[in-house]
């Protein structure tokens, strides 16, 4: 795997947090506290914080046929495997699959995991994820998407490990049979470059009942 590969890799890691951030079902972050208990995320300013719909129904491209499916949740993929790789990750315990755009600087991978939580937790944990590696890491854009009739966030993140600029964009789902983060990564440069492939790739996600699509 090319060196761009190998060091944005290691910016994904397991963590776990004492209060839990969590997404309503109009969009809204709240903290959900242990004694069960809770608060909107920017309460200090007496006004919600909310997360951005986008009106645009998103569905796989004609083109992706191969079905992968995750063996940890009901999660799945559809893959277009002209265009893409994709292996059971060895380098990264965390992932289950590693991908790439055949001859590019584009790279991706899922993580299932058989816990369920808030989206909201979910997206704050892979950027604290990438803020220990780059502590200069943001967020970029968030939206809540409709794909394949599914409903979920998505996220792009930026930041700097070892002088290379990066750019992670991925979907971020959650429901009873566990978690997935589904993400592209590539030089912050090269993502105007690959943002076709970028949304084509990431609009295969789907769930294993609705396989059909």
């Amino acid at each position: 795997m090319r060196l761009l590969a190998v060091l944005l890799f290691t910016l994904i890691a397991s963590t776990c947090l004492a209060d839990q951030m969590a997404l309503t079902d109009t969009g809204d972050e709240v903290i959900l506290y242990s004694d069960g208990t809770w608060a909107y995320t920017n309460k200090g300013q007496g006004e919600k914080q909310e997360i951005p719909t986008n009106p645009q129904q998103f569905f796989k491209p004609s083109g992706s046929k191969f079905l992968l499916k995750s063996t940890k949740n009901s999660t799945a993929c559809w893959l277009n495997t002209s265009l893409w790789t994709f292996q059971k990750s060895e380098s990264n315990t965390v992932a289950e699959y590693e991908f790439e755009l055949k001859g590019e600087d584009l790279y991706g991978m899922v993580i299932n995991e058989g816990l369920s939580m808030p989206i909201a937790t979910l997206a704050k944990i892979a950027l604290d994820n990438a803020k220990e590696a780059a502590p200069n890491a943001r967020i970029l854009k968030r939206e809540l998407r409709n794909v394949n009739g599914i409903k979920l966030l998505y996220m792009e993140m930026t930041g700097t490990m070892d002088g290379i600029d990066f750019t992670y964009l991925g979907y971020y789902y959650s429901d009873e049979s566990g978690s997935t983060q589904f993400i592209t990564y590539t030089g912050a440069n090269l993502v105007d470059k690959y943002r076709t492939q970028i949304e084509d790739f990431l609009n295969g996600f789907t769930l294993q009942q609705r396989q059909t699509l």
